[in-house]
């Protein structure tokens, strides 16, 4: 992959530059906002790891520039114990986030789980319930024939809790089909995904419905959404 690097640690963007040359992935590390989000935009990358606290633009403003015309995945880098800077990545369209100072095999390991979601693979088809349509072959989603944009973890949530529509699908399942570890209590990770999917998809029809202590449901029909 090609993975660019927002951080002005040099110290940790040269570890890192290291670790994932060595993984075969071609890096390229800026340091400052500005020249960030012209990096972002401009050479095609594959991922994009980006901190939070940063000279001129921050990573909000950055991340904000960026989903304005991509979809590239970010993992985004947050001082620890500071809930609200992921809350408010996620929100923004974050696909992952990890808390400073963190376990090199940790990042290694999240970076492996968003290559997963990049990979190609055999299409199960074009699906269409209650007038969501996915086709997994172009990665593409429409309601009701206008197509929706959508990250590359939103539409892997999506398809997921289409093709167990009506079932409960609990956020441990999902966070172990798209981060391969289980969720804790204060990961919001999915929450703010299912959230996003709901304000793009849902439009007044209520779509996905949160299964309190459980899990969420896709919802097969508009009967069954009234009778939720």
């Amino acid at each position: 992959m090609r993975i660019l690097i927002v951080d002005d640690d040099e110290e940790l963007s040269s570890l890192l530059t290291e670790l994932l040359t060595r993984e075969g992935h071609r890096v390229d590390c800026v340091s400052d906002g500005s020249r960030g989000v012209a990096a972002a935009l401009g050479g095609s990358y594959d991922l994009l790891i980006l901190d939070v606290m940063l000279p001129g633009l921050n990573g909000f403003e950055i991340l904000e520039r960026v989903r304005r015309e991509s979809r590239v995945p970010v993992l985004m880098l947050t001082a620890r114990g500071e809930d609200e800077d992921r809350i408010v990545g996620l929100d923004l369209g974050a696909d992952d986030y990890l808390p400073k100072p963190f376990n090199t095999r940790e990042l290694m390991a999240r970076i492996r789980a968003i290559m997963r979601r990049l990979e190609p693979r055999e299409s199960s088809g074009r699906l269409e319930i209650n007038g969501i349509a996915i086709d997994p072959g172009t990665r593409s989603v429409t309601r009701d024939g206008k197509e929706i944009e959508v990250t590359t973890f939103e539409f892997d949530i999506l398809e997921t809790l289409m093709r167990s529509a009506g079932r409960v699908v609990s956020r441990d399942e999902l966070m172990e089909a798209l981060y391969g570890r289980k969720a804790t209590p204060f990961d919001r990770s999915v929450d703010m995904h299912i959230s996003h999917l709901r304000k793009k998809l849902e439009g007044g029809k209520p779509l996905i419905k949160t299964v309190r202590g459980t899990g969420y449901q896709f919802m097969r029909s508009p009967e069954e959404v009234l009778t939720a």
